[in-house]
């Protein structure tokens, strides 16, 4: 009864909590839902087989496909064996690829693979030449047009003989043969129940995918892609679920002290202290329970649109939907139960410690000692970040990400925690001038610092939303843009060549733009992984005329006949000694295993690892792409014309950045707007709502200022001036927050990258919030104190 009749009359108080809980349970949901639809799926070119057998550790060799080939087609129930061979193949339109770029997910195909979607024939015949191409229909090019495709050897022309549903290009299998690297998995037609029988004849010569195990056949693009989508919403469902406990924590502990002297009468009046706590949790859950059903329903209508936006920013891949279900939102609903009581607690707990004279007599004056239990709990939140924030100097990648943010949660709950004993000092010094009889402001100097220093509770209560605010806001823009610069300069430095020829809408270089770039002025590298004497590893490919890196044992003088390697960097990658003579066995893509004699050691590399012959990784490797190519003394400008229509660009070397850092650095904004709207908005209800609620509830204040000869005007001055100071207070405390953790963040990068890293704080975006922060406390209170000017009672 006690929580209906608070609701029922204090229900403007509880508005930013039911608005708080309610989007905290609609994020929630939606990201449940999304979260939920995200799961690993068949890639569509292999849907149509029910069995799949991959390659273990090393690709099959083409003895062992044909041998695999005939021992699984001899299994009753299987009707037909199918050796996949994507290879990379992109259509070039008006000299420009078409397609997806990304590295791993490749368009061409193998005729025979069709049938793993399946994909029938819907126009024209199959191919059977070498120059003859199946498109899909996607691509909008007729059976009888002329096209060019481009390969991992370069561009040709090619005869469209048909097209089929879906995507992709389908060339000849004996094409398709030349063109890829080699064979890891073979699609298989049979029942599901033949897998037991596949798996028997297969041996440990390959692993059988059947039902929903064949969802390991994702593309790497398509899980890394789905894993920082994520990242993205475990981040967004950890700052709504914590904003939330905030704004419900900061509104409940604020009406709990503007409501001492209720509580007071209702403990005179007989009510226990376990009543008045069991009284606050009451209105807690109450505004929860329908807050919660507002926010699931919400939650579950937007799901789909989150879902769009996430595949728009790059954080979920193409083509993916959203699913709903029925216990996400339920779910949802059911966590902002225990995220109002977490909320409510502190207050419950207050509301019960009200005696019955003390609450009645207490005066205006608020300066009473934090007690015991607050400062406990700040203390113990102030140690756990600040060992998360000495934690940071041995983070790395996402865990530098996730423990940054820890840390800032829990210093920025130590400060609000803690923030009766420390915004006191922090006003008393900043209106220091207005304390010495009122020489240093006029009355308004003076009656906002008494203002302040008279009410601590107030004071703190208003200040501590905004601490949240800016110190989230500041640690994720200074965060984001002391990462970006440190990784972007680290990729930088390496580039000391005057132009670098990049990929430009394709997943790397093929051989033709190597063979248009002048030989003697070019560098570039060839990366595959491989099987070295059993384990696996990296080789990098060289053209051995342009290869001259320092020799420290034995000659290149051999370094480019069949079976010569060169070692780089004095011990191998396990830390063994390299020497001129050793054999090493390198097992290629193609799956046959070539032994590799090292004729030299020379300086360690960017890549370090065995150094081969290019010619020799084409022999084994034909799909295998160039990631960059490096020109010196010619301008980008003179190197541009001869890669048109080869899918890739020159550009200055000082100014170079890859297609990957440029994703990446898109992301990283996406990602900071996300957060910042998230954390911002939510306790930009707080700051609202704490102030409008401390500014009504001080209507007699007012009235006596006006009483005392002040005009409607100088009141306002008096309360914006007042809230500006709290909010400046506030603000400058949530700074300190986020600088502390991010002096952790940059220890942390530095240790990693091992070089110095600077701290970066974007100037526009942090004075705008600061500026919204404290834009946002006065008109809140201005417009809250108007009514009361004008009460001359």
């Amino acid at each position: 009864m006690l929580s209906l009749s608070a609701l029922r009359h204090r229900w403007p108080a509880f508005a930013a909590t039911f608005l708080a809980l309610s989007l905290g349970v609609a994020l929630i949901t939606a990201a449940l839902l999304v979260q939920l639809s995200a799961r690993p799926r068949v890639p569509e070119r292999l849907a149509g087989a029910p069995l799949y057998v991959r390659a273990g550790e090393a690709p099959w060799s083409p003895e062992t496909v044909r041998e695999l080939t005939a021992r699984i087609a001899a299994v009753p129930g299987v009707t037909g064996v199918v050796a996949d061979r994507p290879f990379h193949a992109q259509l070039l339109r008006d000299g420009r690829p078409v397609g997806r770029a990304e590295r791993g997910e490749r368009q061409g195909n193998a005729w025979s693979a069709a049938a793993l979607a399946p994909f029938p024939l819907r126009t024209g015949r199959p191919p059977t030449e070498p120059t003859d191409v199946v498109l899909g229909s996607s691509l909008g090019v007729p059976a009888g047009a002329t096209v060019t495709v481009l390969t991992a050897a370069g561009p040709a022309r090619r005869t469209v003989t048909g097209t089929v549903d879906g995507t992709g290009l389908y060339v000849a299998d004996a094409e398709a043969a030349r063109l890829a690297s080699g064979v890891r998995l073979l699609g298989i037609h049979a029942p599901p129940e033949s897998a037991v029988a596949v798996g028997a004849a297969v041996g440990e010569a390959g692993e059988v995918l059947a039902g929903e195990r064949r969802t390991a056949l994702e593309e790497p693009g398509r899980t890394a892609v789905r894993e920082i989508g994520a990242q993205v919403l475990s981040a967004t469902v950890t700052l709504a679920a914590f904003s939330s406990v905030f704004v419900t924590a900061s509104t409940f502990a604020f009406s709990a002290g503007l409501r001492r002297r209720e509580f007071g009468l209702l403990r005179a009046v007989g009510a226990t202290p376990r009543q008045l706590r069991r009284a606050v949790l009451g209105e807690a859950l109450a505004v929860a329970a329908v807050a919660g059903a507002v926010g699931a329903a919400v939650g579950t209508a937007l799901a789909p649109v989150f879902g769009r936006l996430l595949v728009g920013a790059g954080f979920e891949p193409p083509g993916f939907t959203t699913v709903i279900a029925v216990w996400p939102p339920l779910a949802a609903w059911a966590a902002g139960l225990p995220v109002a009581a977490a909320g409510a607690w502190s207050a419950a707990r207050r509301a019960g410690t009200a005696a019955p004279l003390e609450a009645l007599r207490e005066a205006a004056d608020d300066r009473r000692p934090m007690g015991r239990g607050r400062r406990i709990v700040g203390g113990l939140f102030a140690l756990l970040g600040g060992g998360l924030v000495v934690a940071l100097v041995g983070a790395e990648g996402q865990s530098l990400v996730t423990t940054s943010l820890l840390a800032a949660m829990a210093l920025l709950t130590a400060a609000t925690v803690l923030a009766p004993a420390v915004v006191p000092p922090v006003v008393r010094l900043a209106t220091w001038p207005f304390g010495r009889g009122g020489r240093g402001g006029g009355a308004t100097g003076m009656l906002v610092r008494e203002g302040a220093l008279g009410a601590v509770g107030r004071t703190a209560s208003t200040a501590a939303p905004v601490i949240v605010t800016v110190g989230f806001a500041v640690l994720i823009l200074g965060q984001s843009a002391t990462m970006a610069e440190a990784y972007r300069s680290r990729g930088t430095a390496a580039v000391e060549h005057r132009t670098v020829v990049r990929p430009d809408g394709t997943p790397g270089l093929s051989d033709a733009v190597l063979d248009a770039l002048p030989a003697d002025r070019t560098t570039a590298s060839t990366t595959a992984g491989v099987r070295l004497d059993g384990a696996a590893g990296w080789v990098t490919a060289v053209s051995p005329v342009a290869f001259r890196p320092t020799v420290l044992a034995g000659s290149l003088a051999a370094f480019g006949t069949p079976g010569t390697a060169v070692a780089a960097g004095p011990t191998t990658p396990d830390g063994v000694p390299a020497r001129v003579g050793d054999t090493v066995a390198v097992t290629f893509a193609d799956g046959r295993t070539v032994p590799q004699r090292v004729v030299a050691v020379v300086e360690p590399l960017d890549t370090p690892g065995l150094v081969l012959p290019r010619a020799t990784l084409r022999a084994h490797d034909p799909d295998a792409l160039t990631e960059l190519a490096y020109v010196d003394g010619l301008i980008p400008e003179a190197v541009r014309p001869v890669l048109a229509g080869l899918g890739a660009t020159a550009v200055p070397g000082a100014d170079y950045r890859s297609d990957a850092s440029a994703r990446d650095d898109e992301l990283v904004r996406v990602f900071v707007l996300i957060l910042i709207a998230v954390s911002v908005g939510y306790t930009g209800l707080a700051i609202v709502n704490t102030l409008v609620l401390s500014v009504s509830g001080r209507r007699r204040d007012f009235a006596v200022l006006r009483l005392s000869g002040a005009t409607a005007g100088q009141v306002r001055r008096v309360v914006a001036a007042e809230s500006a100071l709290v909010a400046a207070t506030g603000a400058a405390l949530g700074l300190a927050v986020a600088l502390g953790a991010l002096l952790g963040v940059r220890s942390g990068l530095a240790a990693d990258l091992g070089r110095p890293v600077r701290l970066l704080l974007p100037p526009l975006p942090i004075v705008t919030v600061l500026a919204a922060c404290v834009g946002l406390a006065v008109v809140a209170a201005v417009c809250a104190a108007r009514p009361s000017p004008h009460r001359r009672d």
